[in-house]
């Protein structure tokens, strides 16, 4: 009993907090939903009023331009009538005719008449008319514009005009002061009835919803138009038609009064409210249909990019602004070695730098946390295995939707075989320019054993007649034996040279940038030319400039260049008369350009036009032994140092190659 006793009252008490839960939810919809019936119906209602007075406002706007832009048009074409009767060029018919088509052109206006300065009539819009006697305002108003020169309107007031227009209408006169030059010739008003502005320029659909008055200061009545009747107050709008002298206010009063509530209050708000439960329902299936389409495209979108990214052989690498990775392609990651696991989220220094390269990475990411980023650089990465890989790398700003920058996007691309095609052309390049040489060489080989005769035989000779002084015995006379061993000592080293020479030019090496002075270069290869030039009975002179600077340049590939521009030139001047056979070296410097120019000049037989279009071309020769590779060598081996090679004619006969290379001068003011 005792325990029934104990529970009794808990078993009773726990219901009343649950039904009072239950019912709170219904009693708050019900409220909402009587505060819902109450507001909408008040809120339409009040909306419908905003729009009606936003609706009169509007249109009486309209109605005011229109007025404005008629009485503008109006006061344009007196001003331009009243500067043809100041410069006096209109005759009293043609006076009278202008006038007339302005009052059949403009029905709101009255008259138009010119007023000498003593108030007589000097012209009217009506052949028939009779003197006009102006209000005194009016009179005052033709005071003023004649003392300011500025076309002024009168403030509208009753008056009594002397055509037909109803007794005491209210009139309003806009004068024109006429001046020639200093001289006032009297003044040009055109009158407007007032009520005739509201009749022409008001549109009939406006009169109909709208009672349209034009008032004064005072909020006098100057006229009114009220085509359906006294407007309601309801709805009101005043607008000034801003004229110069005239205070007149555009005053509009709609015929429409408040809007109502609906009949049937209740019937109504539930109707709107299913209306917007069904409007609800089927914007929310509509939602959830344009969703499900969104996450099925950006799915597709997603695995589409997923699968370009995987194909990619380009490397794709996202860094934020701090240069924390924040995403890698799997072609990036196959360049340097690394899961994409060791790589995203790690700040520099990076697994993949190389040890050599430390410092220029290092260098680069001060400048990418500085903002600024270099657009295109090549570079090395180092795999896990110690591998060196050659990149090229593109950097771009990574910008988000939002025109933000989150970070850096970069593109790396393997240029190993690019590197590999590289060097095999580079030594491809070297042996067909050893060849060159080789052939070169083949060609002076007769001439140089000619040439080395001449110094051994001297040598031979000095040496026997010294050897023939030495048998006589007795006491040698050295001022005979000097002379001989000092010729021979010459000739020896004249060999020595020749030999040094061809040695230079034919043993292989590699590429060697120097500072190389052009004198320097053409004594290394005199030998040579001289050694041609005179098989050929051909006059070799070089003119160089006393400023020249010297040139960073390979003095091999220079010297090579050289011999082949000189041997063509010898080889072009075989069938032109012994007198014309000169060859010219001529080196300048051009400060402008900061270059160095060498021309090689003949007087041969100079170059076709057919010829001269594949020149260049490798294989292409003119020779019947010719490989056609010299001219297009000497190209490449000039571009190779940053120069050009071209050819001109001759004025005086023949052909002038030209090649041009960098000054050292120049390379350092521009690395400075």
């Amino acid at each position: 009993m005792t325990s029934a006793h104990s529970t009794a009252p808990v078993s009773r008490r726990r219901p009343y907090p649950s039904t009072s839960l239950r019912w709170l939810l219904p009693i708050v919809l019900v409220l909402f939903f009587l505060a819902i019936l109450i507001w909408l119906p008040w809120q339409a209602r009040q909306m419908e009023s905003n729009e009606r007075q936003e609706q009169l406002i509007a249109d009486t706007l309209w109605v005011e331009q229109t007025i404005r832009f008629q009485l503008g048009r109006d006061e344009e074409s007196l001003r331009s009538l009243g500067v043809e009767i100041s410069t006096g060029h209109l005759s009293p018919a043609l006076l009278h005719e202008r006038m007339a088509r302005l009052l059949k052109n403009g029905h709101e206006l009255l008259r138009v008449v010119w007023l000498r300065p003593d108030g007589q009539l000097a012209g009217s819009s009506d052949p028939l008319a009779t003197p006009v006697e102006l209000s005194p305002s009016s009179k005052a108003t033709a005071d003023i514009t004649r003392k300011t020169r500025r076309p002024m309107y009168t403030q509208p007031e009753a008056q009594t005009p002397n055509q037909s227009a109803a007794p005491a209408a209210v009139l309003m006169d806009y004068h024109v002061p006429l001046f020639r030059g200093d001289e006032y010739l009297g003044s040009l008003v055109a009158t407007y009835q007032t009520s005739a502005l509201l009749d022409e320029m008001v549109p009939w659909w406006f009169a109909q919803d709208n009672q349209v008055s034009l008032v004064d200061r005072d909020d006098k009545v100057l006229a009114r138009r009220a085509a359906a009747g006294p407007g309601h107050g309801v709805y009101t709008h005043k607008r000034a038609l801003d004229l110069p002298g005239a205070s007149v206010t555009l005053v509009t009063d709609s015929v429409k009064s408040e809007p109502q509530l609906l009949p049937n209050l209740l019937v109504g708000s539930v109707i709107v409210l299913s209306l917007g439960l069904l409007w609800s329902l089927l914007a929310l299936w509509g939602h959830i249909s344009r969703r499900l389409a969104a996450e099925g495209a950006l799915r597709q979108q997603m695995s589409f990019r997923t699968a370009m990214e995987n194909s990619l052989v380009t490397g794709l690498r996202a860094r934020d602004l701090e240069g924390r990775i924040t995403y890698v392609n799997p072609a990036f990651c196959q360049i340097v070695g690394y899961p994409a696991e060791e790589i995203v989220g790690k700040l520099p220094p990076m697994p993949y730098w190389a040890p050599e390269a430390m410092t220029e990475y290092e260098a680069r990411f001060a400048s990418v946390l500085a903002g600024k980023v270099t657009p295109q650089f090549e570079t090395i990465f180092q795999r896990p295995n110690g591998e060196r890989v050659p990149v090229l790398v593109f950097e771009a700003p990574l910008v988000d939707n939002h025109g933000k920058q989150t970070g850096w996007m970069g593109s790396i691309l393997d240029i190993s075989d690019r590197k590999r095609i590289e060097e095999l052309n580079r030594q491809q390049q070297e042996k067909l320019q050893a060849s060159a040489r080789l052939a070169t060489m083949g060609e002076i080989a007769s001439m140089l054993a000619h040439e080395l005769n001449q110094p051994l035989a001297a040598i031979s000779s000095y040496t026997t007649g010294a050897l023939n002084v030495l048998d006589r015995g007795g006491e040698v006379d050295c001022t005979i034996l000097k002379p001989a061993l000092e010729q021979a000592s010459a000739q020896a080293q004249r060999a020595g040279q020749i030999i040094r020479s061809v040695h230079e030019f034919v043993k292989k090496r590699e590429p060697l940038r120097q500072e190389v002075a052009i004198p320097s270069l053409l004594d290394g290869i005199r030998a040579l030319i001289e050694l041609q030039a005179r098989q050929s009975y051909v006059a070799f002179r070089t003119e160089l400039s006393d400023d020249l600077p010297p040139v960073r340049a390979d003095r091999v590939m220079i010297e090579q260049v050289l011999l082949n521009l000189t041997r063509n030139a010898i080889e072009a001047m075989q069938h032109v008369p012994p007198a014309q056979r000169v060859l010219r070296v001529v080196a300048e410097y051009d400060k402008d350009s900061g270059q160095v120019s060498v021309a090689v000049i003949d007087q041969g037989h100079g170059i076709p036009e057919e010829v001269a279009q594949r020149l260049f071309s490798p294989f292409f020769s003119t020779k019947a032994e010719g490989m056609g590779m010299g001219l297009n060598i000497c190209r490449t081996a000039i571009e190779f140092h940053g120069g050009a090679l071209s050819f001109r004619a001759n004025p005086q006969g023949g052909t002038i190659f030209t090649f041009v290379l960098p000054a050292v001068l120049a390379v350092t003011e521009q690395e400075t």
